[in-house]
């Protein structure tokens, strides 16, 4: 069904950072074996997706719980025109089940014919019902506007099971064998693909590219929880040049990120690191900037 614009929608305060490129000049290098055993605080509620304990869920130290949901820079969702946006069931074999399918086209555009493709996923906090109230229709037509190459963005419900899967249920197989072909069913240019995440979609955005070298032209991703995991024995097959990294300096999930960052062969083509915590808020302060990026990736054959 389609999904109309969002009258009403109050804007969260506040100015967006200024992220720096933090690709050359992080001041602590650290070394793989401490990538690989993860921080503490990753091994519960960052690998989680950062947010299941808002719910009560989850006990978390105090600490760890400022870190998550503290104060920080933020950002508004764009006042811009919505496209064609969808939200339909489909069957994934890869997962066993039937699983949300998300599809957006910037204002202007259409159905999106033709369009390359940016997948988007989610983190253990949302699913595929959240991305419109997220903005992400709005984030897309604005970024378009301020002169990014027009694509689409296409998500699909992976679990939360850290995009990793488990017995009969390969949400990595659903994005490498099954998207694309719900693209093309689309009209889309399955061609070329790139992905977003934030948070767990993070983190299986760059798993996904390391379960798959030189297929993605573009990672951006956000917050990413890292820390163990399959990723942790993959991180060698990561493309630095094709991979951008936001997160806030005050998130529990920073010093994971941070240290990634520094592991990845020939380092990231962006490592945006400022003040922020792990919140939409601050995740709208660079949504702007990571599909800026993967625009300039799809551009082009």
């Amino acid at each position: 069904m389609a999904v109309s614009g969002r009258p009403g929608v109050s804007d969260v305060g506040g100015a967006p950072s200024a992220d720096t490129d933090g690709a050359g000049s992080l001041e602590r290098r650290t070394t793989r074996r401490r990538l690989l055993s993860g921080a503490a605080v990753l091994g519960g509620a960052g690998l989680a997706g950062g947010l299941a304990f808002a719910t009560g869920a989850v006990a978390v130290p105090v600490r760890v719980r400022r870190l998550f949901l503290g104060d920080g820079p933020t950002a508004p969702i764009p006042r811009a025109e919505v496209g064609e946006v969808r939200l339909e069931r489909v069957r994934s074999d890869a997962r066993g089940q039937d699983v949300g399918l998300f599809t957006a086209v910037p204002a202007g555009f259409g159905d999106g014919g033709g369009l390359p493709v940016c997948l988007l996923l989610h983190g253990a906090s949302a699913t595929t019902d959240d991305l419109a109230r997220f903005g992400y229709p709005e984030f897309l037509t604005a970024a378009v506007e301020t002169g990014s190459p027009p694509f689409v963005l296409v998500a699909a419900d992976g679990g939360r099971s850290r995009w990793e899967g488990s017995a009969g249920d390969d949400p990595q197989r659903m994005l490498r064998d099954e998207a694309p072909a719900w693209c093309v069913e689309r009209g889309f240019d399955s061609a070329r693909i790139a992905v977003h995440g934030w948070s767990m979609g993070g983190y299986g955005s760059l798993l996904l590219a390391a379960l798959n070298p030189d297929w993605l032209r573009a990672v951006a991703v956000l917050s990413p929880a890292v820390g163990g995991g399959i990723l942790a024995d993959r991180v060698g097959d990561l493309d630095g040049d094709r991979i951008a990294i936001w997160c806030g300096t005050d998130d529990a999930v920073f010093d994971g990120v941070e240290e990634l960052a520094a592991t990845i062969p020939g380092g990231s083509a962006i490592a945006g690191f400022g003040p922020g915590y792990h919140t939409r808020g601050y995740w709208n302060t660079v949504i702007p900037d990571a599909l800026a990026f993967v625009a300039a990736s799809l551009a082009g054959p």
